[in-house]
């Protein structure tokens, strides 16, 4: 009875693509078990890797937390990418897993254009399974839900069993797995075909951790993936530490090493700097913050410093005191000693959500730093400030605090952890840390009895990194990310080939994004969600959301024909682990288009980076744009010659070309010094005329107008 119910449903819920009587239609759908699902599932419980170690779940095994799925609502549904204006139908399903927090939402699309396939993504910390309208930077959103839909794939989302600190050991990856495993099924009910679905997990940042933690615990649930951003084990609390030292240390300095490394710039960051500062940018780059990068210094602040720090006071209680006090730490130096703050104040008022107005804040470095109460019913206690301005504090909370409080200002934990990488050399090596080591291999500084960075990745991966994946993988790594440092990725690929040897290139990618940062979105720096605010951001860098939308399409192609992807970007790791890729696109691969951007004004007698011009003048502008092999063609070319953040679109670019040369010409009306940029999108003939896997790369040069 339930197959006919579930045949009438199939009819009515597609007929030429619409959506008919569903929602009065029941569908019946079978619990967890071999008849039911005979490819995915079986009699046998999943064990672990080893003693003690994480639950490894096949296609053929049972969690046994997970092993009772239920079904709660079926409906159907649409949902709209108001970036795009693309709209898309479903039938969605909605369950969980009895006796567990775990809940899961599956977008299925319309029969007549499925694929075999789904798609789905992950974030620690998100703690719903619905989709999220608009385009938010992590989770399942109504952009990758459109996005999956128009290519014929069904979408699987949860909610990390109710994220990973409530979730506990379901949350790195096993509640993902389980509704991986479920959703095929589920989608045998609904498109009535015995055929496996195919899958595809993908996630950034924290996101990549879980990705490739659910790739290394898995095998025959996934069948590849798209790890973004990834960061190597040891990153947390070490890369947000770096970012804080240098923005103490160089804080008067960043302005002029910004502009050094910008286009046209003496390519000198260290000159003008006094012996401490040369020393922290040499230390922070080696450890791998990409240097261009601090064209955002303005708004860079530790990423998620404030939420990390109380894992590493937990996991490491004495690391402060014994940083202000032992011998061989920095501790003892006058210019640490001179950073820090103890002061105590009052409290003259709360001015708003979470603000305090205090009779007075010193100068130096508080951001991040503590607010003691040492008065009143909650003496004793301490909270975190998050921004600093004058006499006005934003503190995560302010239970028990009331005008006449008394508070003490203490930075000595933040500064103390500013120099936590030193003394957190990881094993095995991860080579931004070989730094910290002599001649002979020994730590040039006293070493913690916990190294924090692989308990953290572990607590969101299920296990530390060690690139031994299930599947095929393509990462996709940006070249100029100042939370996630881009080495990382060059490392992973070296412990998979390690891994896998000669056969690495026929499960593993690497495609590298110059000009790109941590978010996949630009909205979110523009609108200050995610990331400091930002103006203009579109001047420095891209976003890479249309390389993970080809990235999931070229791995499907793998998996499915047999069709190997473009190959892993042309780079080198130098000797300060700065990425630096290759400079022609048939050295570079990957799917990034590779441009150049050279301007010539009237005394010059040749195209240069940098031009010298006067009010009124010409300024010839001359760019050539090229796809990789078998990336595409250029299907856009955009300027914006004074740095205001709008690109006019070229209205001479030829079609369906891999390759553009063109030219412009502008004169600038004011003095000053612009940064005129030029932006190039590649796109596959496949995408053409829609707005998926449109992948940019920009070129920038200097005009000083006198």
């Amino acid at each position: 009875m339930a197959l006919r119910t579930n045949e009438r449903l199939r009819a009515s819920w597609l007929v030429g693509g619409a959506v008919l009587a569903l929602a009065a239609a029941a569908l019946s759908i079978p619990a967890l078990g071999r008849a039911a699902d005979p490819w995915s599932v079986g009699s046998e419980t999943c064990q672990e890797k080893g003693p003690g170690g994480p639950l490894f779940i096949t296609a053929t095994c049972v969690d046994p937390v997970l092993s009772k799925p239920y079904v709660d609502i079926k409906r159907t549904g649409t949902i709209t990418d108001a970036k795009t204006g693309i709209k898309v139908e479903f039938l969605y399903v909605h369950g969980g897993f009895t006796g567990t927090a775990a809940k899961f939402s599956y977008y299925f699309p319309a029969s007549n254009s499925y694929k075999g396939r789904f798609f789905e993504t992950t974030y620690p910390t998100l703690s719903r399974e619905d989709a999220e309208e608009g385009c938010p930077q992590i989770g399942t959103s109504a952009c990758s839900v459109v996005f999956a839909l128009s290519h014929g794939a069904y979408v699987v989302s949860t909610n990390n069993a109710g994220g990973i600190s409530a979730g506990s050991v379901l949350a790195p990856y096993r509640a993902n797995a389980a509704a991986a495993k479920y959703s095929r099924t589920v989608a045998a009910q609904v498109y009535g075909t015995s055929v496996r679905p195919r899958g595809y997990l993908y996630g950034a940042s924290g996101g990549a951790y879980q990705t490739v933690g659910s790739m290394e615990n898995t095998s025959g649930v996934w069948d590849g993936a798209v790890p973004m951003v990834f960061g190597v084990p040891n990153a947390i609390p070490s890369f947000m530490s770096a970012q804080l030292l240098a923005l103490r240390v160089l804080r008067d300095k960043l302005p002029q090493i910004a502009d050094a490394v910008a286009p046209g710039g003496s390519g000198n960051p260290y000159a003008g700097l006094s012996a401490e500062q040369q020393s922290v940018l040499r230390e922070v780059t080696r450890i791998g913050a990409p240097l261009r990068g601090w064209w955002q210094y303005a708004t860079m602040n530790g990423g998620g410093f404030w939420a990390v720090q109380g894992i590493v006071r937990a996991t490491d209680p004495s690391y402060a005191d014994d940083f202000w006090s032992k011998p061989g730490y920095e501790g003892s130096e006058p210019a640490v000693q001179g950073a820090r703050i103890r002061r105590e104040t009052t409290v003259t008022a709360l001015a708003g959500t979470n603000e305090l107005l205090l009779a007075d804040v010193p100068s130096g470095d508080l951001a991040n730093a503590e607010l003691q109460i040492t008065s009143g019913p909650k003496a004793g206690k301490s909270v975190l400030m998050t921004e600093v301005t004058g006499n006005k504090v934003k503190v995560l909370s302010t239970e028990g605090i009331t005008p006449g409080t008394r508070v003490r200002l203490d930075n000595s934990w933040l500064i103390a952890l500013e120099y936590y990488p030193r003394h957190q050399i990881p094993s095995p090596r991860e080579n931004g840390w070989d730094q910290y080591l002599d001649a002979h291999g020994n730590p040039l500084y006293p070493q913690r009895k916990v190294v924090t960075g692989p308990f953290l990745n572990a607590n969101t991966a299920g296990s530390v990194a060690d690139g031994g994946f299930h599947g095929k993988m393509i990462m996709a790594e940006s070249a100029m990310d100042v939370m996630a440092y881009p080495w990382s990725a060059d490392w992973y690929r070296r412990q998979a080939q390690a891994k896998h040897g000669a056969g690495a290139s026929d499960t593993f990618r690497l495609w590298f994004m110059d000009h790109a940062d941590h978010g996949p979105d630009l909205s979110a720096y523009e609108n200050g969600v995610g990331f400091g605010q930002v103006n203009h951001a579109n001047d420095h860098i891209v976003g890479y959301l249309g390389e993970v939308e080809q990235a999931l399409l070229d791995l499907d192609d793998w998996v499915a024909k047999g069709t190997r992807p473009p190959a892993t970007t042309g780079y080198r790791v130098d000797a300060d682990n700065q990425i630096q890729v290759a400079d022609t696109a048939a050295n570079r691969h990957g799917v990034q288009p590779v441009l150049s951007l050279q301007a010539k004004g009237a005394a010059d007698a040749s195209r240069t980076q940098k031009v010298d011009a006067t009010t009124g003048e010409p300024v010839e502008f001359f760019v050539n744009a090229e796809a990789p092999p078998r990336a595409g063609n250029i299907v856009k070319v955009e300027w914006d010659f004074e740095g205001t953040g709008t690109f006019e679109a070229d209205t001479a670019v030829p079609p369906s070309r891999p390759a553009v040369a063109l030219s412009r010409t502008h004169a600038f009306a004011k003095p000053g010094t612009f940064f005129p940029v030029v932006r190039v999108t590649s796109q596959r003939a496949s995408e053409a005329g829609r707005p998926f896997g449109m992948v940019q790369n920009l070129a920038g040069v200097r005009v000083v107008v006198r």
